[in-house]
């Protein structure tokens, strides 16, 4: 039988971390590539107490229907959170829960994106998130990323020429993969030209509580007075991805037209993870848990960073030091073929991801990769980083 696929799947290609996953799978080798949350990170004891009280007293609310829009008590806990702690939310904000922020670039971009309309991507960004624009047939714009944030003049050009632009999607803290975090400066030039050329802005922030150095940026959500910002958070990073929690805060004309979309794709997010992160907010530590992590994370990232700088940059490979999130993004030598050099390092068993899988066009041209430093065990990053030297210094 000849199979039809749609157009609008037809040219979208696997994920390259989640291809890259199949050789990270093999024990003795050393994955760099992947973007989990330490083993140590994980409140298990807590989630294994939450749940067991969950099943003894409420067992049915965990496992029958609920509504779409998530569980009551868990959208108050974040909706309060986010406005007492950050000044997110507005009267004319709501907030739903999804199934990981992953749901909220497919609902958002399900209600607002025809076939052929532009969406604004940092370069590079995301490959999650730019996969579900891609999937409706969304014009991707890419603006170059600096140390601080998008291109300014770049993206003001680019809201002039392009077509029906949507929204400008942003992650501004910590950015995946590049490590960014855009500065206040911009963050405000970004609100305003978007409130110029009447578009909005989607601001993916799933690594904001993280943050191992420097002072917090204020998100651009928290200054938004105007409807044109939604904000995208997930517990993923910072509760368990398994559980598969995030949520959107965005004006409610939107977010009304999510829920529907929400209700035909599956229903409802898993009521048994929201009553357990709604009592792991309300009921537990949820501040010492996050400053708990953010120790775990600064360790490992400075600790990686040291590899670095003794494995790396002498062999003329550069990265730019984080401030926090998961990632760091390494540049090769110009003359250096960036493909084949991930390659030799697979055959050397380490798995970093290839910069190119970041970009709105993967044709373009890249000499950078992604590492990631949270999932590996310290012995294992300094094998990692230091077969990547080796290579480096070879290939050089």
């Amino acid at each position: 039988m000849e199979y039809i696929i749609s157009d609008r799947v037809q040219t979208l290609k696997p994920s390259a971390i989640r291809e890259i996953f199949k050789y990270a799978a093999d024990p003795t080798v050393v994955s760099l590539s992947a973007g989990n949350p330490a083993p140590e990170a994980f409140p298990v004891d807590a989630i294994r107490e939450i749940s067991a009280k969950i099943f003894d007293e409420n067992p049915i609310a965990a496992l029958q229907y609920s509504v779409t829009e998530g569980y009551a008590p868990l959208r108050k806990a974040v909706g309060d959170h986010m406005k007492n702690k950050y000044n997110i939310g507005r009267d004319f904000d709501d907030l739903i829960i999804t199934s990981g922020a992953q749901q909220v670039m497919d609902l958002i971009t399900k209600s607002m994106v025809n076939e052929g309309d532009t969406v604004i991507c940092e370069a590079p960004s995301f490959i999650g998130s730019l996969n579900s624009f891609r999937s409706y047939n969304a014009r991707l714009c890419g603006i170059p990323l600096e140390s601080d944030g998008m291109n300014i003049e770049i993206l003001e050009k680019a809201l002039q020429n392009e077509k029906n632009v949507r929204f400008i999607y942003i992650i501004a803290n910590f950015q995946n993969p590049s490590g960014v975090t855009t500065s206040l400066e911009k963050r405000k030039k970004i609100y305003e030209l978007a409130k110029k050329y009447n578009v909005m802005i989607l601001e993916d922030n799933p690594y904001g509580e993280l943050r191992i150095s420097g002072e917090n940026v204020p998100s651009i959500k928290s200054f938004d007075e105007d409807g044109i910002v939604a904000y995208a958070g997930s517990f993923s990073k910072i509760l368990s991805p398994g559980m598969r929690l995030g949520y959107v805060i965005a004006p409610k004309q939107i977010v009304q037209k999510m829920v529907v979309c929400k209700q035909g794709e599956d229903v409802h997010t898993n009521i048994w993870s929201q009553m357990v992160a709604h009592k792991f907010m309300t009921e537990y530590d949820f501040d010492g848990h996050l400053a708990n992590l953010r120790e775990i994370y600064r360790k490992k990232a400075n600790f990686c960073m040291d590899l670095l700088d003794k494995y790396i940059v002498p062999n003329k490979i550069t990265y730019q030091r984080i401030e926090g999130g998961l990632f760091i993004w390494c540049k090769l030598p110009e003359g250096v073929d960036m493909a084949d050099f991930c390659k030799q390092a697979v055959l050397r068993k380490v798995c970093v991801v290839p910069g190119n899988a970041f970009l709105t066009d993967e044709n373009e041209q890249c000499s950078s990769f992604r590492i990631n430093f949270s999932t590996p065990t310290d012995e294992q990053l300094e094998k990692g980083i230091k077969i990547l030297g080796e290579l480096a210094k070879e290939v050089l």
